[in-house]
């Protein structure tokens, strides 16, 4: 009698631990399927918003899944190479440089490379290709990508293979909508037009310089950062060089030096952390303002609307400035680390 009721026993302890397991398995899956798969497209050695968008979705580790960093060449920041390593050195200093893969996307414009991208090599095929390769891939969760330079990169994937059209959402940092100008705009104006004029989910983190409703308006002062940002992150063991000299081993310390190492303007002294929130509005929607037109055309460097365009986009504007900067500084001390997408 007594070994039945200990095979009893024991037989509800393994159902037990089955049904926990399984209850784990669900769970796990069910914070994984509700992450946001995102590539990050960059020319991060331009100023040094770039720098600390990469660094807040990296912190930010239970929100999304980064499936790698892609980046460009603008007009500033120096050749590709340039760009490349900064965006590696961000991803070290964050403690992510064995998960996170960084790659090489165009020196070039759209309409110089567009001709090449069925050749075996063409300028920005690293990134091309991955982007391809990454939005193809089976999955539930739509991949967003973040362009936060010019268009290119995102312009050619699609142009090489148009059925991942249908598979991605990209969210890009640039314009001035109404007004004209904006630094990435001006970078590629024919990719920025190429994706106005396809069936692609597209919509516009406004910038809008010296307005409060752009990104513009996203500010820190140099003081602020040098009060709160120093020693933030994880501590990595062997130290990187800055890309203005001296050695970090973290985020913060680094943050710091850029900030040192570039003009500040108003009063007191701040510049805008214009890319970082745009991962910021696509972590919480809430923090900014959508609106959806009628996709609009830019001729001659001025925006011209098309009112009976069936064809639409969502403009973001009107950011939380103030929550958006807080949840910013909150993941520099509560920073949860972010996984690859691709394993």
């Amino acid at each position: 009698m007594k070994n039945n009721i200990n095979a009893f026993l024991l037989c509800i302890f393994v159902f037990a631990l089955i049904a926990n397991c399984s209850s784990n398995r669900v769970e796990q899956k069910r914070q994984v399927d509700s992450k946001i798969r995102v590539i990050l497209d960059t020319d991060a050695n331009n100023e040094l918003d770039d720098q600390h968008a990469i660094a807040y979705m990296l912190f930010n580790g239970d929100v999304f899944d980064v499936e790698g960093i892609t980046v460009n060449r603008t007009f500033s920041g120096g050749d590709i190479n340039q760009h490349f390593q900064e965006a590696r050195r961000i991803v070290t200093l964050c403690g992510l440089d064995s998960q996170i893969d960084v790659y090489k996307g165009a020196s070039g414009s759209f309409d110089e490379i567009k001709a090449h991208v069925n050749e075996f090599e063409f300028d920005g095929d690293d990134a091309v290709n991955f982007i391809i390769e990454r939005a193809s891939v089976a999955s539930n969760r739509r991949l967003v990508l973040l362009p936060v330079g010019k268009l290119t990169n995102v312009a050619l994937a699609i142009f090489k293979q148009p059925s991942i059209a249908s598979k991605i959402r990209i969210v890009w940092l640039g314009s001035n909508y109404p007004e004209p100008g904006e630094y990435n705009q001006e970078n590629d104006v024919a990719a920025l037009n190429y994706l106005l004029e396809t069936d692609v989910n597209f919509e516009i983190a406004l910038v809008r310089y010296g307005k409060p409703s752009g990104t513009d308006a996203v500010r820190v002062s140099v003081t602020e950062i040098e009060t709160r940002m120093p020693g933030k992150g994880p501590q990595i063991a062997r130290s990187v060089t800055g890309r203005h000299g001296n050695s970090f081993t973290n985020f913060g310390d680094y943050s710091v030096s850029l900030f040192q190492h570039i003009d500040a303007h108003g009063i007191p002294p701040s510049r805008a952390l214009y890319d970082m929130a745009v991962v910021a509005i696509v972590k919480n929607p809430d923090w900014a303002s959508a609106t959806t037109i009628p996709a609009p055309r830019l001729v001659n460097g001025k925006w011209t609307n098309q009112p009976d365009n069936r064809r639409s986009i969502i403009i973001w504007d009107k950011y939380a400035s103030e929550q958006i900067i807080h949840d910013f500084y909150d993941r520099m001390d509560h920073y949860v680390l972010a996984k690859t997408g691709t394993m």
